[in-house]
């Protein structure tokens, strides 16, 4: 079998390190962080101590996050919080599924711009044509495209008209600068996964002027808006991952070096394919290629027969690849959308990797079939 490679960090970075240790350490603390026993304040500092590093990631006080059970329970903790204060849900229509799944028949739909951008004309209409308040969900930057949205312009229009900004930062976090106050968010969604830390730790980071409404009740924890007994190796592992994704954030432009040595051997190998976003802001590390004339299931198929890990749209599918319904919503048609696969790179992959890459997918696309 050949030697395995990992093109899908959009889906989970491999654990740190430095999380990795901080998880093993958190285990030897037997308290509960709820004990008020030198045992259990243990515990507890461990919590508090993650809590503080996770915050600075997000350039937040530390007061305003909730540690929760992974980006997914933030995500609809986060537009659950619509309902009880009055407020109509808006959400983009590039969302990960983990907000548009969970918006309702009633949500408003906020159209994207054929550059995968938000467009701010149609949400400012959107929030004039109605006087009851709105939170409107963002996602900061798209796992699929890796655009980036110009979420403190979004901010200023959703603010104009009383509403409430959420976004899903999840893919924005250890990437680009996440300064959730300067932005303007009201809420902002982080997952641990994502950025080297473990799997099933998440946080919702909310500004005061946003009444918390408990999604798990039953206990005191997280200022009574999570019950049940904190992860405490999990949460530490996030902390760990959180404090060195923000220390690695200014090298981190540097893996578009890579992203763009792909893109550009693609162009002149292979004219047909679609980069996907190359006109739009993007994170240093994604990118989306399209395909016309084979399925992304058949391109995915072939890389794993050659030990290589990418994806198509969100992991979060249940296995399933179909049409990308993101590319949809940017107008392109099921040739392009139902043929794009997404490889994302991280802070280990190097020019062998992109060598590897180009060597299994540049002979794959001489055998889509002609467009027609």
């Amino acid at each position: 079998m050949p030697a395995p490679l990992y093109l899908d960090w959009n889906a989970t970075a491999p654990l740190r390190a430095t999380a990795r240790a901080a998880m093993v350490a958190a285990l030897d603390v037997t308290g509960n962080p709820s004990s008020i026993h030198n045992h259990g304040r243990r515990a507890r500092r461990l919590v508090e101590d993650a809590r503080e590093q996770v915050a600075a990631l997000a350039g937040v006080p530390p007061a305003w996050i909730t540690l929760t059970g992974g980006g997914t329970e933030a995500n609809n903790h986060a537009l659950a919080l619509a309902a009880p204060a009055g407020r109509r849900l808006l959400l983009g229509a590039t969302e990960h599924p983990s907000v548009a799944g969970c918006g309702g028949p009633g949500a408003g739909i906020l159209p994207v711009r054929p550059d995968g951008l938000i467009d701010l004309e149609a949400l400012d209409r959107l929030l004039a044509a109605d006087p009851a308040p709105a939170l409107v969900s963002i996602q900061a930057v798209n796992s699929e495209t890796g655009i980036i949205q110009p979420l403190a312009a979004i901010a200023a229009i959703v603010h104009r008209h009383g509403g409430w900004l959420h976004s899903d930062a999840v893919q924005a976090a250890g990437r680009i600068g996440l300064d959730m106050q300067a932005i303007g968010l009201d809420l902002a969604t982080l997952s641990a996964h994502k950025i080297g830390g473990p799997q099933g730790v998440g946080a919702l980071l909310a500004a005061p002027s946003v009444p918390l409404v408990p999604l798990l009740c039953g206990g005191g924890q997280e200022r009574r808006m999570r019950a049940g007994t904190e992860n405490v190796a999990g949460i530490a592992g996030f902390g760990a991952a959180a404090r060195e994704a923000l220390a690695g954030l200014d090298g981190y432009a540097g893996i578009a070096t890579l992203r763009d040595r792909l893109e550009a051997a693609v162009r002149q190998a292979a004219p047909q394919v679609r980069i996907i976003g190359t006109g739009s802001p993007r994170v240093a590390n994604t990118s989306c290629l399209a395909l016309p004339g084979m399925a992304a299931n058949s391109q995915l198929m072939a890389f794993d027969l050659a030990g290589i890990a990418v994806s198509a749209g969100s992991a979060c599918s249940s296995g399933t690849v179909k049409s990308s319904p993101v590319l949809e919503a940017m107008g392109y048609g099921e040739e392009v959308a139902g043929s794009a696969i997404r490889v994302s790179l991280g802070w280990d992959s190097g020019d062998r990797d992109i060598d590897r890459f180009l060597a299994t997918y540049i002979p794959l696309t001489g055998r889509a079939r002609p467009a027609g």
